[in-house]
């Protein structure tokens, strides 16, 4: 029984959501347009400016995919309504980062720059001040493809335990090492 796709997603203002007989849902708000193919077993309706998910049986599958929709049409709802953000912080002596329209130039302390060229549906922006860690701010609709151009990014320099150095998410803890000098005892 999925608790998630149980719950109807109510539409905020300025939303609008229409299903096509090829049950392709697409989702229209104030920041932009998105649209999720559904799969074919389960019904999606809008009644009283809320969206419902259903399903035709108890089989895990359609139990799977019920959960699966339902959050998925409401990110997208989100996604057009209010939109989303993900700050990332670059740690390490010497990195830095800026941008060139939705061109990410990362130093890294490779050899050379990192060129990272951003999907036209996001925005990026950097900030450098003196004294903290270089910022790079990923901003859009779509919340997977903000995940997945996020987790691109952060490979690039993953941290590493011993000093920390890499790219990580604002917030994120790192859990440290202890390097092989502070285990000898004399």
């Amino acid at each position: 029984m999925s608790r998630i796709g149980k719950k109807p997603v109510a539409l905020p203002s300025g939303v609008s959501i229409t299903v096509d007989e090829f049950n392709v849902v697409t989702v229209k708000g104030p920041k932009g347009e998105l649209t999720q193919k559904v799969d074919s077993d389960i019904k999606v309706g809008v009644e009283n400016n809320e969206l419902k998910v259903e399903r035709p049986t108890e089989q895990k599958r359609h139990k799977a995919l019920h959960g699966l929709y339902r959050s998925l049409i409401n990110n997208m709802v989100i996604g057009v309504s209010t939109g989303y953000k993900t700050t990332m912080e670059i740690v390490g002596v010497g990195y830095k980062a800026s941008n060139n329209g939705n061109v990410l130039d990362l130093s890294l302390g490779f050899s050379h720059n990192v060129y990272f060229v951003v999907p036209s549906e996001l925005k990026v922006t950097t900030a450098m001040e003196k004294g903290k860690n270089p910022i790079v701010t990923l901003e859009g609709t779509d919340k997977q493809l903000i995940g997945l151009v996020a987790s691109k990014i952060k490979g690039l320099r993953k941290v590493e335990p011993y000093k920390g150095k890499g790219i990580r998410f604002a917030g994120e803890v790192v859990r440290r090492k202890a390097g092989k000098t502070s285990g000898k005892k004399k």
